[in-house]
């Protein structure tokens, strides 16, 4: 069960009590069994939903997200944080996002050529801690007139409740169970 192999890959990182304390999933990215997993059981998640895109935010978004991407056979559009506007002469679609886990803001953005109204989005992130990426791209989806599916991630340990029903997070693990 993919569970159960995410949760003996998985690590904490120093103790409770430290201000350096994090989540360690590099166990997961190592053991090729589970990353061939991964892709389809995320997509799982959403079985009852047909997305044209899939969308993940940098870093690890555009690793699991391609992953889900391949399984469902659709594209991959990967939202880039803090994007500097004069690197290219494209249209973006740019948000930004309430404070993360970090309490920063970022801007979070994707090509306009690349997400578009008529497309079915379903995003993909490996964690939610305080929702805001996940907030963010839902309000950049919205904004390029595409349509939001829901979020697929590794772990919930969304802070504010709320969040799961605005967004339809489904995951795979509760942070409860790390």
């Amino acid at each position: 069960m993919i569970q159960e192999r995410l949760q003996e890959r998985f690590r904490w990182l120093g103790d409770r009590t430290d201000p350096n304390f994090r989540a360690d999933m590099t166990g997961w990215w190592r053991d090729a069994e589970l990353l061939a997993q991964l892709g389809p059981a995320l997509a799982g998640l959403f079985s009852d939903v047909s997305p044209t895109v899939i969308a993940g935010p940098q870093s690890r978004g555009s690793l699991l997200g391609p992953l889900v991407a391949i399984h469902l056979g659709v594209g991959f559009v990967e939202l880039l944080k803090n994007h500097p506007s004069a690197a290219d002469s494209d249209a973006w679609w740019q948000v930004t996002t309430p404070p993360d886990y970090r309490d920063r803001h970022l801007r979070l953005g994707a090509r306009r050529a690349l997400l578009s109204s008529g497309e079915r989005v379903l995003f993909v992130d490996d964690w939610v801690a305080t929702g805001a990426q996940v907030e963010a791209a839902h309000a950049l989806v919205e904004l390029s007139g595409a349509t939001w599916l829901g979020a697929a991630v590794v772990v919930d340990g969304a802070e504010r409740a709320h969040i799961r029903r605005k967004v339809n997070l489904r995951s795979l693990l509760h942070i409860r169970e790390l």
